[in-house]
């Protein structure tokens, strides 16, 4: 069995989730702590790769992405190569779709805390980037993991936003899903179904982590 794509999968879990998890925490906070005109409509955008069919999300993000679009040609200047069918193009593309995964539950861990702490936090003259370090983030710690977890099992079956903007090219954007689709194409069941074995308890485990995370959150124990 070709465990190259196995591999892909988690390195794309791996960056995808680490950087969503460092832009998500100040704007679930910037959503559960402050007001601002046109908060709700900022929201429902961050929410919508959740509700749109990923093959849209996918066909968007390829026009942009691409040699003719905004982002494609800012990346082709700097880097001198293209955005699409690449590792980092899978990356970006995987951010975008990730977001509401990695936003929902943060936020709301975030909105668990007592507010008596963020008050008497300013009172000892904490700013509010302080508090965000010292008093949300270690309060918030079981919703960052949960986010965090969700955003890897997410990224590890990601399918059609990867096909659309990354293709299939071995060692760079075949990632597990790709792979298992192609194997049952070429009628290789056996491939596909060990590579569907490794997966599936991978994402059980997973999601027994974040059940115990949700109830620790709930019952404090």
């Amino acid at each position: 069995m070709d465990l190259l794509p196995l591999i892909l999968s988690v390195k794309l879990a791996v960056f995808s989730t680490l950087i969503l998890i460092i832009l998500s925490a100040p704007l679930a906070y910037l959503l559960v702590y402050f007001r601002f005109r046109g908060k709700s409509f900022f929201e429902a955008l961050l929410n919508l790769p959740m509700v749109l069919p990923p093959t849209v999300l996918g066909f968007y993000l390829l026009v942009v992405m691409g040699p003719k679009g905004a982002l494609g040609r800012i990346w082709e200047a700097v880097t001198a190569s293209p955005f699409v069918f690449t590792f980092a193009g899978i990356v970006f593309a995987s951010i975008i779709y990730s977001f509401p995964f990695a936003i929902q539950p943060m936020k709301t861990a975030f909105e668990k805390i007592d507010r008596r702490l963020l008050e008497s936090a300013y009172v000892l003259g904490l700013s509010p980037l302080a508090t965000f370090f010292k008093v949300i983030i270690p309060n918030a710690l079981g919703g960052v993991a949960a986010s965090a977890i969700l955003v890897f099992v997410h990224t590890m079956g990601e399918f059609g936003v990867i096909l659309m903007v990354g293709g299939s090219i071995p060692g760079e954007t075949r990632v597990a899903s790709i792979a298992i689709y192609e194997a049952v194409e070429a009628l290789n069941y056996h491939e596909a179904g060990m590579m569907c074995l490794i997966l599936v308890p991978i994402s059980y485990i997973f999601l027994l982590i974040i059940n115990r995370l949700t109830r620790s959150s709930l019952y404090g124990s």
